[in-house]
């Protein structure tokens, strides 16, 4: 069970051989603060997971949530709100190169344990003229995500590079989320449907 709204983590589990069930667990992520980003994005994935794993009735599931932000300049940078925003955050990360961060954790609700991890992956964006954001803030895609941008998407044309996984950057690692159903003795074909 994925929870999360995100069209990006669904078509990722489903790309990946899973058919996950989507419920979206409504956590107020404003309200959430942390020491650093790292942590930041474990706990809002965990109670992300922890909120959709106590839905009543439901027994069995094991239930991933994820959260991603984007480190630039020391800043941690979430969804943008306005296409103002978005611009300015643009116009900050060109020619620059950023760290994607992704929370992950998975809830075993039939046994109540529950794992987590933080997947890094190092981002280089392209030096991209004002033009070129203009039109890229113009198609709205980058006000739904973390970081102002996608790598499965128009944005793609404005990252130069990764070092790391790239699931991770579109919004979800399968590696991790490998390693951490290992740690609940679930092995990932054990999910392939």
């Amino acid at each position: 069970m994925l929870a999360s709204a995100s069209p990006a983590r669904l078509r990722l589990l489903r790309d990946a051989g899973f058919d996950p069930t989507v419920m979206v667990s409504g956590v107020d992520e404003s309200s959430v603060s942390a020491d650093d980003a790292w942590e930041l994005v474990r706990i809002l994935a965990e109670l992300k997971a922890v909120t959709v794993a106590k839905t009543d009735g439901l027994d069995t599931a094991l239930v991933i949530g994820c959260d991603s932000m984007l480190l630039l300049d020391g800043e941690t940078l979430g969804k943008p709100l306005t296409a103002e925003q978005a611009t300015a955050r643009w116009k900050q990360m060109r020619g620059g190169t950023g760290v994607l961060l992704t929370g992950h954790c998975v809830v075993d609700v039939a046994t109540g344990r529950l794992v987590h991890g933080v997947a890094d992956t190092v981002v280089r964006f392209a030096d991209v003229s004002d033009s070129e954001i203009a039109a890229y803030v113009a198609t709205e895609e980058p006000l739904h995500v973390a970081g102002a941008f996608t790598l499965d998407g128009r944005g793609a044309a404005f990252v130069e590079g990764v070092e790391g996984d790239p699931t991770n950057v579109i919004g979800l690692s399968i590696p991790t989320l490998r390693r951490l159903l290992h740690e609940l003795g679930v092995e990932v074909t054990e999910l392939w449907r």
